[in-house]
């Protein structure tokens, strides 16, 4: 049998001086158990994959508003390929591939419904604000409490936003987000006739390729052959512009105004409008998760807790009549 030890005695021999050995964690918040087969981080991962804010990623908006066509992405497909992205250069780079994935996995366990439509209705009520990727580290240290180790916890809070997370692996999450989001969200945007791959200007596509898969290969790689034996991830300055470009493309083009997002507008209503609802009627709801006693952080909670579906059908029980059935 491979224990624990026996895997932690193998990345110390071939990973590179770079990665974060499981070894060398800086361990949990509270004192646990290691177990005697799985590393932390292995252990962080399946902690993760089992939560109940993982079961709901396949029922909230990565950017079509609860779409109807079967191959659309939702944030749990979206963290999926993350973690693809991560791991393939995680294992190129020699790095730590078990805490590349748990950060990939739960680095989106806080998203709101309706994506950054639920985000910024939160983000604009919220007495302190609301940011995503705090409300992930919340999910995880309270809601559910999963006692996480050290740098699974750090690479999910600085996934986004200008603090760089502590290890390689981290900042090939945070890098390997955007890489998935700029690609599926064109794979998406394309499938859904919002855009035509003629619309892409033809210096980004000559950079970065002509297809999904070959844009996702030159950006990896780029990352690999500009990042090895480095105590930093880095890409190329072609290849980081032409990212950059074809984000901004998709800012200006998908993301705003676009066909797929009028919808938002209602969205963002309807969000702000059960935060008001549960402000008044905090009793309407039982989180058992929760140990906060604050009311307006509870009825946060339970907001960004909520799928799609489930945030407009309760919407529906408070503001739309029911129908009487009668009583034979």
């Amino acid at each position: 049998m491979l224990r624990r030890i026996d895997i932690e005695e193998r990345e110390a021999r071939f990973l590179s001086a770079y990665a974060c050995l499981s070894k060398d964690s800086k361990g949990r918040l509270k004192e646990d158990k290691l177990c005697d087969v799985r590393t932390i981080f292995q252990q962080d991962r399946d902690r993760i994959i089992h939560s109940k804010a993982f079961r709901r990623l396949k029922h909230k908006t990565q950017v079509f508003l609860i779409p109807e066509g079967d191959h659309y992405r939702t944030r749990l497909t979206h963290t999926l390929e993350v973690s693809q992205i991560g791991r393939t250069i995680a294992r190129a780079l020699a790095l730590n591939e078990d805490l590349t994935e748990a950060i990939a996995l739960g680095h989106d366990l806080g998203h709101t419904p309706f994506g950054h439509a639920g985000e910024k209705a939160l983000d604009e009520v919220c007495t302190g604000g609301f940011k995503h990727n705090e409300q992930s580290l919340r999910v995880v240290d309270i809601i559910e409490d999963l006692n996480l180790s050290h740098e699974v916890r750090d690479g999910i809070l600085n996934h986004t936003g200008r603090q760089e997370p502590v290890t390689l692996e981290g900042q090939i999450v945070k890098i390997a987000d955007r890489i998935a989001y700029v690609n599926h969200d064109i794979d998406d945007a394309i499938r859904a006739g919002i855009i035509r791959l003629e619309d892409i200007p033809s210096h980004i596509l000559e950079i970065l390729g002509e297809t999904h898969s070959d844009r996702v290969d030159r950006m990896v790689r780029d990352i690999i052959e500009n990042s090895w034996g480095k105590n930093r991830i880095e890409r190329s300055p072609e290849v980081e512009q032409a990212t950059e470009e074809l984000r901004a493309f998709l800012y200006e083009n998908v993301y705003i105004d676009s066909l797929a997002k009028r919808e938002e507008d209602k969205a963002i209503k309807l969000v702000k409008n059960l935060y008001e609802y549960y402000m008044e009627n905090p009793a309407e709801f039982v989180i058992g998760e929760s140990r906060s006693s604050e009311k307006e952080q509870l009825v946060i909670d339970y907001i960004a807790g909520m799928t799609d579906t489930y945030a407009v059908n309760k919407w529906r029980e408070f503001h739309l009549p029911l129908p009487w059935k009668e009583n034979i």
